[in-house]
């Protein structure tokens, strides 16, 4: 396995290898990987003929107040994941090799972005479909592997990829959870040990709520309430958002009459953790 840093040597090796006739899976992170990674390169391996881990903690879809310093890095334990799952490649810049000092060109998006993580992080979708896009044309994969506990961002991809004729099939994977049902982060290590036990209440609520729209309850607002009081419970919990929305517009959608998506981020102290659950089949 090999670790580029530069935009020109990951080209170079996609090039020789697309001359070989190789199929190429790209799985974006911010590293720091964890079972949840592991899973998405898993699969990528398993489809693909050379798998390309991006590790980059992107500073352009944090706002001023969030927590881009901070955020856990480790690229010597990132990389010996990547190698025992069988990648190929690790692309791991600094943000000066992706963003110039000439740098202006931005893929901003509407209507799926201004819900959900859209709404309280406003520049955040803007941040992630642009390095997606760099991504993309660094990498030139046939498919690109992104994880359903960021629902939201699967959704915005896989539109960006539609609107934009791109050449390459995103693929969704479930999310991976630890034993007791807490949606496996990054941003878990952030948690004390009291408000690891209060983060439980995520996974609780999404069980709450799912368990009632597959029991066949079709009134948004009535799973919506359940979710919240149980959220609210919780003394070291404090809701950004408990939402229902249509699966693929992501649009405030208050009936379980189409696909739906029922998405939840929630501050553990000063943490925010996301989870969800989608409705596929109406009941």
């Amino acid at each position: 396995m090999q670790i580029e840093k530069t935009v020109a040597g990951v080209k170079a090796q996609v090039k020789a290898w697309k001359k070989e006739g190789l199929s190429i899976g790209l799985v974006p992170t911010m590293g720091y990987l964890h079972e949840g990674h592991k899973s998405l390169i898993d699969r990528a391996v398993a489809e693909n003929d050379r798998v390309v881990v991006s590790i980059f903690v992107n500073p352009i879809q944090f706002g001023p107040t969030e927590d881009l310093e901070s955020y856990p890095r480790d690229l010597n334990a990132d990389s010996l994941l990547c190698e025992k799952a069988g990648a190929a490649l690790i692309f791991a810049p600094e943000p000066s090799e992706m963003y110039g000092e000439d740098f202006t060109t931005f893929v901003d998006m509407s209507g799926v972005t201004g819900e959900l993580c859209g709404k309280s992080r406003p520049i955040h979708f803007r941040g992630v479909c642009t390095v997606v896009n760099k991504l993309f044309n660094i990498a030139m994969p046939d498919r690109a592997y992104f994880g359903q506990k960021d629902a939201q961002q699967l959704a915005v991809i896989r539109r960006m990829v539609r609107n934009l004729n791109m050449n390459l099939e995103i693929v969704g994977c479930p999310i991976i959870r630890e034993a007791d049902g807490l949606a496996k982060s990054s941003r878990n290590t952030y948690l004390s040990a009291e408000e690891r036990q209060a983060a439980l209440v995520l996974s609780r609520a999404i069980k709450t709520g799912q368990a009632m729209v597959q029991a066949g309850e079709k009134d948004g607002e009535k799973v919506l309430a359940a979710m919240r009081q149980l959220i609210s419970e919780e003394p070291l919990a404090r809701i950004d958002y408990v939402e229902m929305v249509k699966w693929d517009t992501i649009e405030i959608h208050h009936r379980v009459d189409c696909p739906v998506l029922v998405a939840i981020a929630v501050f553990i102290g000063k943490t925010r953790l996301i989870d969800n659950f989608i409705q596929e089949q109406t009941i």
